[in-house]
Parts: structure tokens; C-alpha cells; sequence
């Protein structure tokens, strides 16, 4: 009865979170300095019983919601985490409120993080006096490729209610792939690494008509980007898969000039520590010696930059309980494989035991197979998912809570 009232509380915000989650889409913003953003989600939380802190390095939000039922002060906390920043991307969808900032889109669903989390700070607001611990809700800046995690963690975030989470959760829209509504996840590893490559070959430069006279670095960039898949193919076990994908490739001025330097960048993606460790060490080495091997120097820079997304096997078992005590056991499934994204929810899943679930939000009518992914230009979002992710936030809180101190 009570999960019924929780799911008729946010339905009842669907106008609200709706005209949230609008007004987040047209005034995208990019990183960790997301002003408007932060503005929008204060109002939101005006007026709701929350110890709010602002980042000093970021825009980030953090607000704690103290239970009115916690016991003494080693009472459970529950760490929720929201997304709040957008992509540059040029949007394309034609939506009635589409992105008025030029070439800045919300192409991955933060938006409806964003608005889902606010809707789950107040229906926890509401609740207050039944939990038995506390929350802490997480906005973060500086999603897409800017560590917006690992900042707030730096800036305190799992520290914010004065002790360890004792559980961490996160949810995370998806514009096609599952049918409109559905869950899923999966324990152990959910997504892959992430890290970069990026590689300056140094030749020297010439006459188009007389490469014997030159240092050419564009043909030895295009050896090192085929070897780099050939090294994949042959040093590492097809089971435990590595993802190299070269997005920069750039040499020269003209095509009668053999440049200087040429360019590569590139995103290495792996689903363990022991591949992980093992690609730092074999790309730089390839690369390096494919240049020495003709002449040439390569300058190598390897980023590392998120870990591998490793959800908790309990922790995973609850959430999905919790979809099926609340929207019903058939909007969940379970992923047979991990994705190969990345997420920098992985830092906080490497401190704290948690889950990660995504949520359809396909728009009606979509087939989910062919509907444009996140990150495209053309991707399109479902507001119908809004009051039941709202729910499902407040409603994983709401039950770890009771769980942690039934016994």
C-alpha cells in the first residue's frame, strides 16, 4: 500500500518535474560550472527540509535529508545520484522545447535525471518523519568527460551527512535499445572503463614529390592505428573484450606537403583491472616502437580516466526488487552483457556498495531498435518516465533504509 501511495504521490508531479525537465532542456549547459542549472535546482528545492551545500569547485548540489525516525548517530545514510550537464551537440529533434543555446543539446537524458531527483527530494520530503536514516542527493556537474564525480567526491560528498553511505544508487535514461519503460542492470561489471590515448608521431617535413628527402608521420599514424587493433586481436582474450576506437586523426595542411606531425587520439575501453593495466602498458610500447621502427619519435600521453562500473550483487538484487515491488515485475530484465560506455557513478560504486539502472524512455511510437541513441542529435526522451523514476529514486532510499535497520 504504502509503494501504491509513493507512485500516486509522483504521478501526481508529473506536471511539475515535466515542465522541470523542459525548462533544463532548453537552457543545456556544458561541465562542471552549470549556474542556470544550479539556480533551477535550488528553486526546486526551496522550502523542503534539506541541508543544502554548493560545490566551491563545481556547480555542484548536495543536499541531506535528515531522517525524522534515524536512531543515534550511526543511523544508514542512502546516497542518490542525479547527472545535470549536457553534450555539444547541435539538437535536431524539432521538440516544441528544444535547446536554445547553439551547439549545446541535453542528447543523454541528464535533463531527466535532473527533474526525476527533484521530484524524489520532495516525495522524501514528504516521508521524512518515517526514515529511519538519511539521504543524500547528489546533482552533479561535469558528467560527460569532465570526472564531475570524482570532483564532488574531493568536495565531500560522501562524507556530506557526517558518515560513509552506507548504499549509493543511480539511474540513467535511454532513448532506444529496451522497449518504452523497462529496467535494466546487472551485477558485477555494468560498464566499461574508460581511458585515452593520445599520440603526436614527429617526422620531418617535405615535398609531396619526395618522401625519401622527408620523415613521413602520416604513414606511420596509419600503421599505428590498424596495429592497434591487431594488438587487441592478438594479446588479449576475446571473453574479457577491449574496445580501441580512434575519433582524431589529423595531419597537414595540404596534400602536396608531408606535415611535420601527425595526430592520433583515441578511447581505450576495458571491463577489467587486469586488461586495463595491461593497455597501458602494451599501446604506449606499440606505438613507440612502430615510430622507431621507422625513424620517427612519438610523444604518448595514456589518461586514465573513469574504472569500470562494477555494481554490487545485493545491492543490484534490491533495486531490482524494488522495480517490481513498485511498477511490477515485468519492467524489469536483466542485462546479459555490460555496455561498453562509461560512467563516473563508477568512482562512487568503488567506495560505496551500489547499484546502476537504466530506464527506457523511448517516445511513443519509437521501435526501440532503430530509435536514435543517446548523444545523437536527433535523440528524443519520453517525459512519461519522469514520476515513475521520481519514484523509484525515493522508493530505493526509502526501502535500503528500512533494510539496514530491520535486523
Amino acid at each position: 500500500m504504502r509503494r501504491a501511495v509513493l507512485l500516486e504521490d509522483a504521478r501526481a508531479l508529473a506536471g511539475d518535474l515535466t515542465d522541470l525537465r523542459h525548462r533544463l532542456h532548453r537552457e543545456p549547459e556544458l561541465g562542471l560550472h552549470l549556474p542556470r542549472t544550479q539556480e533551477k535546482v535550488l528553486a526546486a528545492l526551496d522550502g523542503l527540509p534539506y541541508e543544502v551545500t554548493l560545490g566551491t569547485d563545481t556547480t555542484s548540489v548536495t543536499a541531506v535529508l535528515r531522517g525524522g525516525a534515524a536512531q543515534g548517530d550511526d543511523a544508514p545514510v542512502v546516497l542518490l545520484r542525479g547527472d545535470m550537464d549536457a553534450l555539444p551537440v547541435q539538437e535536431a529533434t524539432g521538440v516544441a522545447y528544444s535547446s536554445r543555446v547553439e551547439g549545446v543539446m541535453h542528447a543523454c537524458g541528464h535533463d531527466l535525471h535532473t527533474a526525476m531527483l527533484a521530484g524524489a527530494a520532495t516525495l522524501l520530503a514528504e516521508r521524512r518523519s518515517e526514515l529511519p536514516g538519511d539521504v543524500v542527493l547528489m546533482f552533479q556537474p561535469g558528467e560527460e568527460g569532465h570526472d564531475g564525480a570524482g570532483v564532488m567526491i574531493r568536495e565531500g560528498v560522501l562524507d556530506a551527512a557526517g558518515r560513509r553511505p552506507d548504499a549509493a544508487y543511480g539511474v540513467h535514461v535511454t532513448s532506444s535499445l529496451i522497449p518504452a519503460g523497462m529496467l535494466m542492470s546487472r551485477s558485477g561489471p555494468l560498464m566499461s572503463a574508460s581511458d585515452g590515448l593520445m599520440v603526436t608521431v614527429r617526422g620531418a617535413g617535405g615535398h609531396g614529390s619526395a618522401p625519401h628527402s622527408a620523415k613521413d608521420p602520416v604513414t606511420v599514424a596509419a600503421e599505428i592505428v590498424t596495429q592497434l587493433q591487431v594488438l587487441i586481436t592478438r594479446q588479449f582474450d576475446m571473453f574479457d573484450p577491449v574496445v580501441l576506437s580512434v575519433g582524431v586523426l589529423h595531419a597537414g595542411t595540404q596534400r602536396n606537403i608531408i606535415p611535420e606531425t601527425a595526430r592520433i587520439e583515441a578511447t581505450i575501453r576495458t571491463f577489467s583491472p587486469a586488461n586495463r593495466d595491461r593497455m597501458a602498458d602494451a599501446a604506449p610500447r606499440l606505438v613507440r616502437h612502430i615510430a622507431a621502427a621507422h625513424g620517427l619519435e612519438a610523444d604518448i600521453e595514456y589518461l586514465h580516466e573513469y574504472p569500470v562500473t562494477v555494481t554490487d550483487p545485493d545491492e543490484t538484487a534490491h533495486a531490482a526488487a524494488q522495480v517490481g515491488e513498485l511498477l511490477g515485475l515485468d519492467r524489469y530484465v536483466t542485462m546479459p552483457q555490460p555496455m561498453s560506455g562509461s560512467e563516473d557513478f563508477s568512482r562512487i560504486l568503488e567506495a560505496v556498495p551500489g547499484s546502476f539502472v537504466f530506464l527506457s524512455a523511448v517516445p511513443p511510437g519509437a521501435d526501440p531498435v532503430t530509435a536514435p541513441f543517446n548523444h545523437s542529435p536527433y535523440a528524443v526522451f519520453d517525459d512519461g518516465v519522469l514520476a515513475d523514476g521520481a519514484a523509484l529514486y525515493a522508493q530505493l532510499a526509502i526501502s535500503r533504509l528500512r533494510r539496514a535497520t530491520a535486523g
